[in-house]
C-alpha cells in the first residue's frame, strides 16, 4: 500500500470484481509450484513464530530520522507487536519506464540503518520490504515495462542493494518485492532477482503479492514465505458487526489454505489494513472511502482477521499498515486514516497480542 497510489477506476474494478462473486472465491485455481524446495529457515522463525506486526513507512528522506521516530517504534512495540516493516521506495516517472531511482522522498540510507537499530533496541524484528512507486501517482501494479531486459536490470541493481543492507543490519526477514503484478508472471526473470538477492542476504525471503496477484506469481518455490498484501472487501455496505465480517473470511481461509498445502509454504498477511472511516470493509485497499469517520468498524475488522485466523497453522501473521504517519506529512486525518493509534483498534491490537 501507497499513499494515494491506487487509482480511482482500479479501486472501484477490484471492488466490484469481489462483490459480484459475492465474497465467496479467492480466484480460479492455478497450477502448483513444481519446486519441491522447502523454505529456508533459521532459529526464530519456527512454525509457530507467527508475525505481530505494523508497518512504519517513510514518505521523506529524513523520515527514519524523525525524533518521533523513537515514539513511534515504542508505541508499536506497546501493542503486543514483535515485529515492524520499514517501506524505502524508489520511483519510477512512468508504467512503461525501464529504471527506478531515488528521489526526495527516499528514505536515506543512513536514515534505515538508524530506523532498523532503533527497532532492535526496542525489542522489534524486522522486515524490511522495499517498494517501486510512480512519481506522479498510480497504482504500482500497472508497471510494464517498455524493455523488460532494461527494467529487471535496474531492479536487480535497486533491490540487491537494500538486500545488502538488510544483511549488514541483522534484518530478519526481506520482502523480494511487492505488488509488482505487471511483471511479477515473469517467472523467469525474477527467478535471477531472488538469485541475486539470495547472494546477498541469507535470510527468509518473502515477495508481498496483491490479494488479487497471488495466484499468478509463479516464482513461490524459490521463496521462503508467500506473502499476500490482504485487502479482500469483506461487506457490500458498511458494518461494524465483527461477526459477519469473520464470517466473509472463511472462504479466503479456504482457499489460501489449500495454496499453501500446494506450494509447501505458509502465508504471511505482508500488508492488512482498513481506514478509521465508514465503509472501510467494502474497500479496504482505499484511502479515501468516505468522509465519516469509522473507528467502530475499522475495530470490528481488525478483530475479525484476527479471530478468522487464529489457529491456522499455514498463517504466518500479519504487518498491519500502518502505524502513524510522520509529523506533517499526512494526507489523510488522522482520524480517518490507516493508523490504529488511539483508536478502538489499538485495542483490538494489545487484547489479541498481549494475551
Amino acid at each position: 500500500m501507497t499513499l494515494f497510489r491506487r487509482t480511482a477506476a482500479a479501486t472501484v474494478a477490484a471492488a466490484v470484481l469481489a462483490l459480484t462473486a459475492g465474497c465467496t472465491t479467492v480466484g480460479a485455481a492455478r497450477p502448483a509450484d513444481r519446486s519441491d524446495d522447502r523454505p529456508h529457515q533459521r532459529p526464530g522463525d519456527a512454525a509457530d513464530d507467527r508475525v505481530h506486526g505494523i508497518a512504519l513507512p517513510s514518505w521523506a528522506a529524513d523520515d527514519y530520522d524523525s525524533p518521533a521516530a523513537g515514539r513511534y517504534l515504542r508505541g508499536i512495540a506497546a501493542t503486543g507487536a514483535r515485529w515492524v516493516s520499514f517501506t524505502p521506495t524508489w520511483y519510477q516517472s512512468g508504467v512503461h519506464d525501464n529504471s527506478m531511482r531515488t528521489t526526495g522522498e527516499t528514505a536515506s540510507d543512513d536514515s534505515l540503518r538508524r530506523i532498523v537499530r532503533e527497532a532492535h533496541a526496542a525489542g522489534l524484528k524486522v522486515l524490511l520490504k522495499p517498494h517501486v512507486d510512480l512519481t506522479g501517482g498510480g497504482d504500482r501494479a500497472g508497471i510494464t515495462p517498455a524493455d523488460p531486459d532494461a527494467w529487471f536490470a535496474s531492479y536487480t541493481r535497486f533491490i540487491t542493494h537494500y538486500a545488502e543492507l538488510a544483511s549488514s543490519l541483522g534484518v530478519e526477514r526481506f520482502s523480494v518485492g511487492t505488488e509488482l503484478a505487471g511483471t511479477s508472471r515473469d517467472g523467469g526473470r525474477w527467478a535471477a532477482v531472488i538469485r541475486a538477492v539470495r547472494e546477498a542476504y541469507d535470510g527468509p525471503l518473502v515477495y508481498a503479492a496483491n490479494y488479487d496477484e497471488y495466484e499468478h506469481v509463479p516464482f513461490w518455490g524459490a521463496l521462503d514465505l508467500i506473502g499476500v498484501d490482504a485487502y479482500w472487501p469483506l461487506a457490500d455496505r458498511p458494518t461494524t458487526d465483527a461477526r459477519r465480517l469473520r464470517d466473509a473470511w472463511r472462504p479466503v481461509i479456504r482457499e489460501l489454505a489449500g495454496y499453501s498445502a500446494r506450494h509447501h509454504r505458509r502465508v504471511l498477511f505482508t500488508e492488512a489494513g482498513y481506514v478509521s472511516q465508514r465503509g472501510a470493509t467494502t474497500a479496504p485497499y482505499s484511502w479515501t472511502v468516505s468522509r465519516q469517520p469509522g473507528e467502530a468498524e475499522q475495530a470490528a475488522a481488525y478483530e475479525a482477521l484476527l479471530a478468522a485466523l487464529d489457529g491456522e497453522r499455514w498463517w504466518a501473521g500479519v504487518c498491519w499498515w500502518m502505524w502513524d504517519d510522520w509529523p506533517d506529512s499526512g494526507e489523510t486525518p488522522a482520524r480517518l486514516a490507516y493508523s490504529p493509534h488511539g483508536k478502538p483498534a489499538e485495542e483490538v491490537l494489545r487484547r489479541w497480542w498481549r494475551r
